[in-house]
């Protein structure tokens, strides 16, 4: 898969409101009332996730759950993880 140019970058951005870019990675994070739910929350990503042979990089702090998206194998942004991105705020 191929990297997306910053141009394309910034544009996949736009219509993922609350999504940061981090370096090579786009990150949000999400905020639950409880330990419980935001470990609920992680539950949900698993069958995107397989489906999309995609895995977001987790970080589970309490009531927070931050996901940073990249392509590892492509050494920066590419579709895929808009796409992933997209299909969590879905959930």
């Amino acid at each position: 898969m191929a990297l997306l140019n910053e141009s394309e970058i910034q544009s996949n951005l736009a219509t993922l409101p609350h999504w940061q870019r981090e370096g090579d990675t786009i990150q949000k994070v999400y905020k639950f009332k409880n330990f419980i739910e935001a470990i609920a929350f992680v539950n949900k990503l698993v069958e995107p996730s397989e489906t999309a042979g995609h895995h977001p990089d987790l970080s589970i702090s309490y009531n927070k759950v931050t996901v940073n998206l990249t392509t590892h194998d492509a050494g920066g942004l590419t579709k895929k993880d808009f796409s992933l991105a997209e299909t969590f705020e879905k959930l």
